[in-house]
């Protein structure tokens, strides 16, 4: 993808995916990149930490049509990355996710549409596939709500890709097993046999920058991701911090919380097209052909399997310990510092 002399609209760029995406882009040809998000504080902090009149702040919320659309005119490209992400928060507050997730990407789309946008990639989650959960649910919908809109629109592809944990994101679980074991207090596990996905921001670019370069209207790209159990990285950890005897408490599974995660449907898996490192997942483009819905089926995907964290790739204690090592937080961590989770 030719990214020269073309403006890229981060949604809910403060976060720890926009901070990615800064730090691979930065010294690229873009000519602007504008971070959209509502939170000023944050504004203000990436602001004085880049210091480059290349990255431009809007204020906003993608809640407000209005504001999306200011902050969209001139815009060639969009990663679409704002959401409410917590499982608890949104169990609490569902139409809050609903708002946000849902409804704030049918506003972020209509913008790019009426102004004229040539690409946009929509960031969902492996909680979309057979979700449980409230965030789950909503980012499911924001999936539905992609596929539809890149239906009707002419100029603007619109695609999405979905992926697993994000290794030592802002509100991620290594993050908190790091402050148990430098406070001396047990690491707190749910199920020492639920297993997860493992990827690295950097891999959460390098998909989203696949799915620009070879996404067509309504793509949904996955990328192949090893996994591990919540033991697995619990004593990776404390062996890397050189507590190899730290304390483990099993808390039991949370409300909201699955075994494993899925990354394709068995639905899915059996229409996508295995591009080596990645799944690509094509839109159910038929029409109102009830017959298939009723009277017909398909034999194949009563024979599949989805793909998810049980069944990928499974790392033991040494795996983890080696992508762990990738880490900038980590590696920061292992020098003794007291650094803050991947922004």
């Amino acid at each position: 993808m030719n990214f020269s002399n073309s403006t890229l609209l981060i949604t809910g760029g403060t976060g720890s995916f926009g901070n990615a995406v800064l730090r691979k882009f930065l010294d690229s040809s873009l000519s602007e990149i504008r971070i959209f998000s509502r939170d000023e504080k944050k504004q203000d902090d990436m602001r004085k930490k880049y210091q480059t009149n290349k990255l431009k702040f809007y204020m906003g919320d993608v809640r407000d049509l209005q504001s999306v659309t200011n902050a969209m005119r001139g815009v060639n490209f969009v990663f679409h990355a704002a959401a409410l992400k917590q499982v608890p928060s949104c169990e609490f507050h569902p139409l809050e996710a609903v708002k946000t997730n849902v409804l704030g990407t049918e506003n972020v789309l209509e913008a790019a549409i009426n102004c004229g946008v040539d690409r946009v990639v929509c960031l969902s989650t492996d909680k979309a596939v057979y979700p449980i959960n409230a965030m789950g649910i909503s980012k499911a919908m924001m999936e539905k709500v992609m596929v539809a809109k890149s239906r009707c629109s002419d100029k603007t592809v619109i695609c999405g890709t979905r992926y697993g944990n994000v290794m030592a994101s802002r509100g991620s679980v290594i993050p908190l097993f790091i402050d148990q074991i430098r406070a001396g207090t047990p690491i707190t596990i749910t199920d020492p046999l639920m297993t997860r996905f493992m990827m690295t921001l950097d891999d959460a670019v390098d998909l989203v920058l696949h799915a620009f370069e070879h996404g067509n209207p309504g793509d949904i790209f996955v990328q192949k991701a090893p996994a591990a159990t919540i033991e697995t990285l619990a004593i990776a950890l404390t062996e890397l911090l050189g507590r190899s005897d730290h304390a483990i408490r099993v808390i039991g599974t949370r409300h909201g919380e699955k075994l494993y995660e899925a990354l394709l449907s068995r639905e899915e898996r059996v229409a996508s097209e295995d591009m080596g490192n990645y799944y690509r997942i094509p839109p159910d483009l038929r029409d109102l052909n009830y017959g298939k819905f009723i009277e017909e089926g398909e034999a194949k995907i009563s024979h599949a399997e989805d793909y998810n964290s049980h069944n990928t790739t499974r790392l033991d204690v040494e795996g983890m310990k080696k992508l762990l090592n990738k880490l900038v937080f980590m590696k920061a961590i292992s020098r003794g510092e007291n650094a803050s989770p991947e922004e």
